[in-house]
């Protein structure tokens, strides 16, 4: 048994889970999975997750507003709030004080998809100040937009995670000394992610995580398929080869890096 695994990042609730969720849910600790973060992308999102989290004693949630659902018709911005985030945010604010919620996530900046810019700074910048206000750490996705995350990083300075970190090794250097981890998963053990490969080399002990963004991004030699949380075996065991570490030792250490990042003693 591999473990203690500990997945950072996770999203349970995707429809590609529908069909066997409780099932495979349930066979998670028995393949070494230590704790999960099941990461929101709207208010509904953050409801259930919350629910799924309370149902699980190894699962944690967190609860915030994706970039892409500022344009994505059944996220809850729109189906519900007709675009208005902010009455979202607001909404989104009280599950936030809940024992089970341990972050604001997943936030940040997607240059990839045709998000209105501007509207996409406002509602990160929005959910930065929250995190602040209420000492909850930031499970940030950053998308081909590093210059302006990395800017409101420097500005607010959020405890926090960069989750399936893309940026430089030189990067992760700054971001890890201004305090914040750095989550490794699946596509770091891709063919092309050698930026990746040089970043996971350079990250302090202390401050590395694994996780899986399942069902998607699964590691090789597994790609393609629907990833969960015990694939996360492959991926620490690639990042040990990197670092030159053992397997096992790698997973400790990132299950004790994610229990001090969410407060979880």
């Amino acid at each position: 048994m591999a473990g203690p695994i500990f997945d950072s990042h996770a999203h349970y609730l995707s429809r590609q889970f529908d069909g066997d969720r409780q099932a495979l849910l349930a066979c998670l600790p028995a393949a070494g999975v230590a704790g999960v973060v099941e990461c929101a992308t709207d208010l509904a999102t953050s409801k259930a997750a919350l629910a799924l989290a309370a149902a699980w004693p190894f699962m944690w949630a967190a609860a915030g507003i994706h970039p892409e659902s500022l344009i994505e018709a059944d996220a809850s911005t729109n189906a519900e709030f007709s675009g208005d985030w902010k009455a979202e945010l607001a909404a989104i604010a009280p599950l936030l004080e809940a024992e089970k919620v341990v972050a604001v996530g997943e936030i940040g900046l997607d240059y990839h998809w045709p998000v209105p810019k501007d509207a996409q700074l406002e509602l990160f910048e929005a959910q930065l100040r929250l995190a602040l206000e209420l000492d909850k750490p930031v499970i940030i996705h950053d998308r081909e937009a590093h210059a302006d995350v990395y800017a409101l990083l420097k500005k607010y300075r959020p405890k926090g995670v960069l989750h399936c970190f893309s940026g430089a090794a030189e990067d992760a250097a700054w971001l890890t000394a201004q305090g914040l981890y750095i989550g490794f998963g699946g596509a770091a053990t891709f063919k092309g992610a050698k930026r990746a490969v040089k970043a996971a080399a350079a990250v302090p002990p202390d401050k590395l995580l694994v996780e899986t963004d399942c069902p998607y991004m699964a590691p090789e030699p597994f790609r393609g398929r629907r990833c969960d949380s015990r694939l996360i075996a492959h991926t620490a065991a690639f990042l040990a080869e990197v670092r030159g570490e053992e397997p096992e030792q790698l997973l400790q250490t990132t299950c004790r890096n994610a229990k001090a990042l969410f407060g979880l003693g």
